[in-house]
């Protein structure tokens, strides 16, 4: 059957699934074929094969296996680099031989075999690019880069750093995989458990990119959610992942995305948490997330994704916003202050500390902040005063404060949050 045409607005959101979807499994599975020091010629030929999709399905159609046209022009483009393109001493022609071996009688679906082999691949990937040699951000970026189809700017939005920066850190990683010739299988566990914290932090801000966009016309992102929580239980399942924290990890995205249904009104506007309708919360995922925080609870070892596991079930579980433990959640925010310390952080401490203890309480606490430079860019956190400083009667900062933030947020329901925000300040004025 002849695929049916397709406008180039459906192609892109087919495209973008799969890039998102099947990007990093296909460079995974290219590298460790033909080796972690090729990790950026697999990842350009199957960027190629997008590409190509881009330009060829709105004429054509898009097909109906269209993973397996990806990985067919992905086939072609590794062959012509093998033949035109020197890649070191004796590689070309293997690079060949591998390519056709490894891609030939792939047109029409994977195998089961295959989808195995693919989903290890992912696995010794994400402990590839997490080289104890790579500094921990470098780890992390080239693991969001290859695995989790980030680009630069969200991956600057994650680190709250530069484009320019990550360029740099990227650049310097892969460079660092050429040098080392990684073999492509995995050493004993040993050496891998030290690996184990940089490894998970990409599903982390995986699901925090997907939870929070930084950039694009949403604010969800559910399919990174969705690639989140399946990278983490790829993790867990391994021996190496199999650890309390990994647990951890997947109870808080299980928690966090069982609130995604109800984050927004029928108009993609932003609802705040006391304004979210909890019969609409997933109660499979919050399933899901308690028996992983339950497993998490094995030995004596407390991580910051315990902690705040702790924090998103404390929200999951209450039955109202009213019946929501804020003295509990505040405790939890002290212990994670102090175990991992960031701005966003104390941030987030404020907000319950001002639950607890009232408005200026909260403003205290922001203002306690140390090295609040890292948020003066940070619309969030002129959001928060905002509110605060509302609710404590001083509308002139109030509106100030509102403003600035305005002026910071880029996504369009955020924006459309702050607006309302901002007015229902100047109607009380």
């Amino acid at each position: 059957m002849a695929a049916e045409r397709a406008s180039p607005e459906a192609v892109a959101r087919v495209v973008d699934h799969l890039f998102r979807r099947e990007a990093g499994r296909l460079v995974a599975i290219l590298g460790r074929r033909f080796g972690w020091e090729h990790l950026a010629v697999a990842e350009d030929v199957v960027q190629d094969a997008l590409l190509e999709a881009m330009r060829t399905w709105p004429f054509t159609g898009v097909p109906h296996n269209p993973t397996a046209w990806i990985l067919q022009v992905a086939r072609r483009r590794g062959l012509n680099q093998g033949r035109h393109r020197r890649m070191g001493q004796g590689k070309s022609p293997a690079l060949a031989a591998w390519m056709e071996d490894c891609l030939a009688g792939a047109a029409d679906a994977f195998p089961p075999r295959f989808e195995e082999e693919i989903r290890d691949s992912q696995l010794r990937a994400m402990f590839a690019c997490c080289h104890p040699g790579l500094p921990g951000e470098a780890q992390v970026a080239l693991t969001l880069k290859v695995l989790c189809g980030f680009g630069e700017r969200e991956i600057a939005a994650a680190f709250l750093d530069s484009e320019a920066a990550v360029i740099k850190r990227l650049v310097r990683a892969r460079q660092f995989l050429r040098e080392q010739r990684l073999p492509a299988e995995l050493p004993e566990a040993a050496r891998l458990a030290p690996r184990l914290e940089a490894v998970q932090q990409a599903p982390y801000l995986l699901f925090n990119e997907g939870y929070k966009a930084s950039q694009g016309d949403s604010l969800l992102r559910e399919d990174l959610c969705v690639d989140a929580i399946r990278l983490g239980e790829l993790l867990v399942s391994h021996r190496v992942g199999d650890r309390p924290s990994t647990h951890a990890l997947l109870a808080l995205m299980y928690f966090n995305a069982a609130r995604l249904p109800a984050r927004q009104d029928a108009a993609g506007a932003i609802l705040r948490l006391s304004e979210q309708e909890r019969g609409r919360w997933d109660q499979e995922r919050i399933r899901h997330g308690a028996a992983h925080l339950a497993a998490s609870g094995r030995g004596g070892e407390i991580t910051r994704f315990h902690l705040e596991a702790g924090i998103s079930a404390s929200h999951a579980l209450a039955p109202s916003e009213a019946a929501t433990d804020w003295s509990r959640i505040l405790g939890l925010y002290d212990q994670l202050l102090e175990l991992a310390p960031s701005p966003v952080v104390a941030l987030n401490r404020a907000v319950a500390v001002a639950k607890c203890r009232g408005p200026r309480a909260g403003l205290d606490a922001l203002a306690d902040i140390p090295n609040q430079a890292a948020l003066g860019q940070y619309h969030l956190f002129h959001a928060v005063a905002g509110e605060l400083q509302a609710q404590a009667g001083d509308r002139p900062r109030a509106e100030e404060s509102l403003r600035r933030a305005l002026a910071l947020a880029v996504l369009a329901p955020e924006r459309a949050l702050l607006e309302r925000s901002l007015a229902e300040v100047l109607e009380g004025a």
